[in-house]
């Protein structure tokens, strides 16, 4: 092997180790994480940001945002613990622990009812707060000449989070003004699978599988069935006992999503909580990064949406413009679009399935609310346009991708780096 191979192969164990350390850790401290995409969107204060180079002033925002916090996805994913656990409670079969959550979760439903999927309150909030650092942070853009564009999917808490997002905008400035549209017409590329990633989905004899092998190795519920429940017979004749475990643990998950302030992490010891994310991490890994697991076909459904970046962006700067393109979706297309625009730490690659947490983690990724900002820059003597990207409002880089101006990059380099991956 060749030296400089050797150094490749060494600075890529040492960044998967360094990640893996870093994941557990986080775990640890803050379990709240182990919820993966259901990751509240952390309060941020406006992050520092490193100067451009002398000259430089922004003018164009390309944003592309997951809504913000919402609640399960179902009514029936709270109502059907809560019936059993009512009808254990009447059967005399819970412990003082079980009465005490059936307490808990009594209390969930009286907010969580009927609004299964819906954008909650805190999301809300969050894509405000968005939108105000962004105002703070890049105000040139903002001014009363500055044409604003905003499409969302169809999905009503889409909508409601490109609503919030716009209307802090013009709470800020009131003379902007702003096309939103949650239409069809723009679906083919806000929310577009190709028929192979869907087909790749549904397969049940090779990566489900491989998955459903890793979970029953892993997940072990009967330490948490036992503290809730005083008969195990009970639990057994109405329910798996994975799938009890499962409900809590999305149920426990949400919770911090929700203006109830309940917990139920005091169920779990951190270990089972790594374990099930790691589960979830891996699937979603699998569905919707690019990887060895899927022959590296889920950044395809990105092209669309990779296109509509360019495009609207070369269309700004060829106007001499100014303004912001604002897009709202889904976690489950943000991940295949990070993985397309190659930003660190978002298409890390493992074939083996105990590994994904070492190179991939989705509360990184495609937390509720997560966001990329593409800010574009130019000089008033110069046709020369820079940008730099911000995941999740912080600075981030294009590790394949050389520049001197770090973390900025010239415009036409990203451009021909992309045409590439548009092109396979």
């Amino acid at each position: 092997m060749k030296i400089a191979g050797i150094i490749v192969t060494l600075c890529t164990v040492c960044t998967s180790f360094t990640l893996a350390q870093s994941t557990q850790k986080e775990m640890l401290t803050t379990p709240q994480k182990t919820a993966g995409v259901y990751y509240a969107y952390p309060a941020l204060d406006i992050v520092k940001q490193k100067n451009a180079p002398k000259g430089y002033q922004p003018f164009y925002i390309s944003h592309f945002g997951r809504h913000g916090s919402r609640y399960l996805i179902n009514d029936e994913d709270y109502k059907w613990i809560l019936d059993l656990l009512e009808d254990a409670g009447n059967q005399n079969a819970l412990t003082p622990l079980g009465l005490d959550v059936y307490q808990r979760v009594r209390k969930v439903w009286q907010e969580a009812e009927g609004r299964g999927g819906d954008l909650s309150p805190l999301g809300v909030r969050q894509q405000r707060g968005i939108a105000e650092r962004m105002f703070r942070l890049y105000p040139n853009v903002f001014t009363n000449s500055a044409t604003l564009s905003a499409r969302s999917t169809l999905v009503v808490r889409c909508i409601l989070s490109m609503d919030a997002f716009c209307e802090r905008l013009k709470e800020l400035n009131p003379k902007l003004k702003t096309n939103r549209e949650a239409s069809n017409k723009y679906m083919g590329y806000l929310n577009f699978h190709t028929p192979e990633a869907i087909a790749f989905r549904s397969e049940k004899n090779t990566w489900k599988k491989q998955l459903d092998s890793f979970q029953q190795k892993i997940i072990n519920p009967n330490r948490l069935v036992a503290s809730l429940f005083k008969d195990g017979d009970f639990v057994n004749q109405k329910v798996k006992k994975e799938s009890l475990m499962w409900g809590f643990y999305w149920l426990a998950s949400d919770m911090q999503n929700m203006e109830t302030k309940i917990s139920f992490y005091d169920l779990f010891q951190l270990q089972e909580l790594f374990d099930i994310w790691q589960c979830i991490n891996a699937k979603e890994y699998i569905n919707n990064a690019s990887n060895s697991f899927n022959n590296n076909i889920m950044y395809k459904n990105a092209k669309p949406v990779l296109k509509n970046i360019i495009l609207s962006a070369d269309e700004v700067i060829t106007k001499k413009g100014k303004g912001a393109t604002l897009r709202f979706a889904h976690d489950g297309n943000m991940m295949p679009l990070l993985a397309a625009l190659r930003l660190k730490n978002c298409y890390g690659d493992t074939d083996n399935i105990d590994e994904i947490y070492k190179v991939w983690s989705n509360y990184k990724v495609a937390p509720m609310g997560a966001n990329l900002q593409i800010v574009f820059y130019k000089k008033t003597t110069s046709d020369d346009v820079i940008v730099k990207f911000l995941l999740n409002e912080v600075e981030t880089t294009i590790p394949e991708l050389s520049s001197n101006i770090t973390p900025y990059y010239r415009w036409k380099d990203v451009k021909a780096y992309y045409q590439q991956i548009l092109d396979k």
